[in-house]
């Protein structure tokens, strides 16, 4: 406990922030050890991810002095006169840690450009190529729970970081002393919207769209920072103003219509759906906060509507791209949690595939001549043959693109839905869905591998283990990462992984059903759910969860 009280002591006589001191002092005063062994017994690690955690005093929360730390850790690493762009999103304190990183930077001598508004990510991404930078840093939690947030780190390729950089910059942060005898600065640029976000909107309206524009929309940006500059964006290109979720349209920190502000969660949607029902949308389209990430809902032929999965859309998009880019060499990749589908497009149009380890920071780097790239959690790179004009996921450019194809399909007599139909039948349905297990102790995720490599299951859904690979070994030329991946009898596949930014235990589940005539494709669809249940159940069983 002494320890405990002597570290929390030296952190808050540091501390700038007065509501983080007054935590503290609370705590203190109260004697309260679980409280302080939660925020001083452990610290926020720095990742290819950044950092990512709760609000509050501590090293191991998200507060001033943890974000000034990684901004003297990140100006160690580049050394004076290198440029780093800042950016930031709506969440609680955003701006002003990005006004911390950037008086730490300039402190250290690093010229430092900082946006004027809260924008979304893809537009940080995009400025550091743009501007010329040697890095970039975006403040964000992107969809995680109203109390956390974030700091991501971008390279002056565009990329988020990769290791060795990761561990480069870690070392540097932990080197740092008190963060109230840091030098700061205050001599930094700040980026006007013309100076980023009008070059950003001219290079994502000139993704390859099509012609077609008619077409009926329903946007939310789920109470982010992704509405202004989606309706820019959809107007430049030619498209009507969509019908947007009024509730969810202002950018709010404490995301109040949503349990989690993440459109994949259950719930998160109805809101868009239920105006899409009354408009009679022809398409839906969600950002997450920071509008890295595009969901895509479509009406059912019941007259309801359904979301596509980020796998589906993935699918849809690796054609459409490829079918509307022409330069040689061509390439498109996913993660290793994506569907096999893109891999099989990509062979029956003569165009290069790979596949990366999580994480756009793996999927921008696949290769040159990249046009698309996408991660089933719903993150999409859409590039032209004149390449990604974000080496991240980009919401944005993603619902132009999603928007244009829709458009094009609907002057046709058809629907997404009906093209996903078309697909199945070419290349079998590939049917996919995970398994997520948040927990309140990471140690119970430790555990559950350690049960998998000592225990392996020798089926799987009634279908046996035809190989496992252990990704922490490295497999098929990819860098080692903590997670096992199981190829079953069938054309199926299982993987299992620890979240890099949340603490969850997520499985990557995938079917491939033949179609083999005209019309059965309903028929293997209610297959493929069954099969999906029955990996569900077994591999529940498996991890003792």
């Amino acid at each position: 406990m002494s320890d405990l009280v002597r570290r929390a002591e030296e952190w808050l006589a540091q501390d700038p922030d007065p509501e983080t001191r007054d935590e503290l002092g609370r705590i203190l005063d109260a004697g309260d050890a679980a409280a302080l062994m939660d925020r001083f017994g452990a610290k926020l690690e720095f990742g290819t991810a950044g950092l990512r955690g709760e609000l509050g005093a501590g090293p191991n929360r998200m507060n001033r002095v943890t974000v000034m730390r990684a901004a003297a850790g990140l100006a160690r690493r580049l050394g004076p006169g290198k440029h780093v762009v800042i950016g930031y999103d709506a969440r609680h304190n955003s701006d002003v840690f990005a006004r911390d990183s950037a008086a730490v930077l300039n402190g250290a001598g690093l010229r430092v450009s900082l946006m004027a508004h809260h924008w979304p990510t893809p537009v940080l991404a995009f400025a550091v190529r743009h501007l010329g930078a040697d890095a970039g840093v975006m403040v964000t939690a992107s969809h995680n729970p109203p109390r956390d947030n974030g700091y991501k780190v971008y390279w002056g390729d565009g990329a988020q970081i990769v290791p060795p950089l990761d561990a480069e910059i870690s070392a540097a942060i932990d080197a740092t002393g008190p963060v109230d005898r840091l030098p700061l600065g205050d001599e930094w640029e700040t980026l006007s919207d013309a100076a980023i976000v009008e070059p950003y909107l001219a290079a994502v309206t000139a993704l390859p769209t099509g012609d077609d524009r008619d077409l009926r929309i329903v946007y939310t940006p789920m109470h982010g920072v992704g509405g202004e500059i989606l309706l820019r964006a959809l107007a430049a290109a030619g498209f009507a103003p969509p019908a947007v979720v009024d509730a969810q349209f202002t950018p709010d920190p404490d995301f109040p219509t949503v349990a989690f502000p993440n459109p994949e969660e259950p719930g998160a949607m109805d809101l868009s759906l239920r105006l899409a029902e009354k408009v009679g949308a022809d398409l839906v389209i969600a950002n997450d906060p920071d509008a890295d990430r595009c969901a895509v809902g479509v009406p059912t032929r019941d007259g309801g509507f359904r979301m596509l999965t980020g796998d589906e859309v993935g699918g849809l998009l690796g054609e459409y791209v490829i079918e509307h880019t022409s330069a040689p060499g061509r390439l498109v990749a996913e993660s290793i949690v994506s569907s096999s589908l893109l891999g099989k497009i990509a062979k029956a149009h003569g165009v290069r595939h790979a596949e990366t380890l999580t994480g756009f920071k793996w999927i921008v780097k696949a290769g040159d001549g990249l046009v698309y790239g996408y991660e089933e959690a719903l993150g999409h790179s859409v590039g032209s043959d004149l390449g990604l004009p974000v080496r991240d996921k980009d919401g944005i450019g993603a619902a132009l693109t999603v928007a244009g194809m829709a458009a094009a399909a609907k002057r046709e007599g058809r629907t997404l839905l009906d093209l996903l139909d078309e697909q199945a039948e070419r290349y079998g349905l590939h049917a996919t869905a995970q398994a997520s297990f948040r927990v309140a102790d990471l140690s119970l995720i430790t555990a559950a591998m350690e049960r998998l490599r000592s225990h392996p299951p020798q089926a799987l859904g009634g279908r046996a283990v035809r190989s496992v690979d252990d990704l922490s070994a490295g497999v098929d030329g990819l860098p080692p990462t903590e997670g096992l991946r199981y190829r079953l009898d069938g054309d199926a596949r299982v993987v299992v992984r620890p979240s890099g930014t949340e603490p969850k235990l997520k499985c990557y589940l995938e079917v491939v059903v033949p179609v083999t005539e005209p019309g059965a494709v309903p028929a293997a669809r209610t297959k493929a759910a069954d099969d999906l249940e029955s990996l569900k159940a077994d591999l529940t069983t498996a991890l003792g969860l």
